[in-house]
């Protein structure tokens, strides 16, 4: 999952974390995401992905979730198979991992954890990608420093990513508290101001 993946540098990028731990990061989301697309969610549902940090415990906490039913299991494939080793691995590369199903009993959260020492605070000001921005950010446009009051996104039309096909970025418009909306690709670069956030949704 190339996006995934590039989106989890951005924000890793910023916490100072070990090469080493970066990488391992990108395959675990990789993984993660792989198994909630292919999961059989109800038409329309999206997978969501939460990057979390305890800089006093030194932990990364990755987390993916899906509106499908039932619970991933570690599987043990035949050696002739393509498919199904995405838990071994992240069972392997994992501090730990478990999941989480969702209070309203449809779908699940799947998270793993990397021991992360080398973490440090975020700066007051850090660069992000757009596709991170929330509501509440303060964002840094045209000189000035805006509130981002909404986000939304549009996809371009194009291919569905298979066969080496490339997906443009989607669109994002972040409405401001002040000026018009902003317009940006998903992986732009945008300044904002730190507000003692210790998590990203991507």
């Amino acid at each position: 999952m190339p996006r995934a993946r590039a989106l989890a540098h951005a924000v890793l990028g910023g916490w100072a974390v070990d090469q080493d731990v970066l990488h391992t990061a990108e395959l675990l989301l990789s993984e993660l995401v792989t198994n909630a697309l292919r999961a059989h969610a109800p038409s329309g549902r999206q997978v969501g992905v939460r990057i979390a940090k305890s800089t006093p415990d030194g932990l990364l906490r990755l987390e993916v979730s899906d509106e499908a039913p039932g619970r991933p299991e570690v599987r043990a494939p035949a050696d002739d198979e393509t498919g199904g080793r995405g838990l071994l691995l992240v069972e392997a590369l994992a501090h730990r991992w478990g999941v989480e199903e969702h209070e309203s009993g449809t779908g699940k959260t799947v998270w793993a954890e990397l021991k992360a020492p080398d973490i440090v605070a975020e700066p007051a000001e850090r660069e992000i990608a757009a596709a991170l921005v929330r509501p509440n950010h303060l964002v840094r446009v045209w000189g000035e420093w805006r509130t981002v009051v909404s986000t939304s996104s549009e996809q371009h039309a194009g291919q569905d990513g298979q066969d080496g096909q490339d997906v443009q970025d989607p669109i994002l418009t972040l409405s401001l508290d002040e000026g018009p909306p902003l317009r940006v690709q998903a992986t732009e670069p945008l300044t904002i101001r730190h507000r003692g956030e210790d998590a990203a949704d991507v």
